[in-house]
């Protein structure tokens, strides 16, 4: 006989007491998010300063991690980065929790969480129709831009370097890959 877990539901996270962790749900499954390093936390800074300049320019809404954006009363995820356009902005009241799918979800790889973020986090992503997914490896120092396509993500761009990256859920802004990642 196999012991079974009940589910968590984001009502039950709400509940608990306050112990510092970051927590996701994938299908009522509970897992905790381990502290990042501080490359990935420059490389997130970095790459919300850049959406924030398209923000100001064009409108929208973006934010870095923590933020719960709950897909549904059992999948609950907390991306390193999210951005909403400008015409779907007005979907985020930032007096309560995010109930609706970003335009655009950023992960910053860790060795702790790489697997996880290619594989059923991103798959959790397309589920919900999150438009475009950017895979960010500090190590590597690579972007990969992935577009949700009728079958899924699709990769359309893996740049490095001083490659130009344009993603369409950004349109007219540019950036260097290299720009988001630190030198020392």
């Amino acid at each position: 006989m196999k012991a079974v877990r009940p589910r968590v539901s984001y009502a039950d996270l709400e509940r608990a007491p306050e112990d510092g962790r970051r927590y996701e749900l994938y299908d009522g499954e509970v897992f905790v998010v381990p502290s990042p390093l501080p490359k990935h936390q420059v490389v997130a800074l970095r790459i919300v300063e850049m959406v924030s300049e398209y923000v100001r320019q064009h409108g929208g809404f973006c934010v870095t991690s923590p933020i719960d954006i709950v897909f549904s009363e059992y999948d609950v995820l907390q991306p390193d980065v999210i951005f909403f356009s400008p015409a779907r902005a007005h979907l985020v009241d930032i007096n309560h929790v995010i109930r609706h799918a970003p335009d655009l979800c950023v992960e910053v790889l860790s060795p702790s969480t790489a697997p996880t973020d290619r594989g059923k986090k991103m798959q959790m992503f397309a589920r919900y129709g999150v438009r475009e997914y950017w895979v960010v490896d500090p190590a590597a120092e690579t972007i990969e831009i992935l577009e949700l396509g009728p079958a899924g993500y699709e990769l359309k761009l893996t740049a490095t370097g001083q490659d130009v990256v344009a993603a369409a859920v950004l349109p007219g802004q540019t950036f260097v890959a290299a720009s988001l990642f630190p030198r020392r």
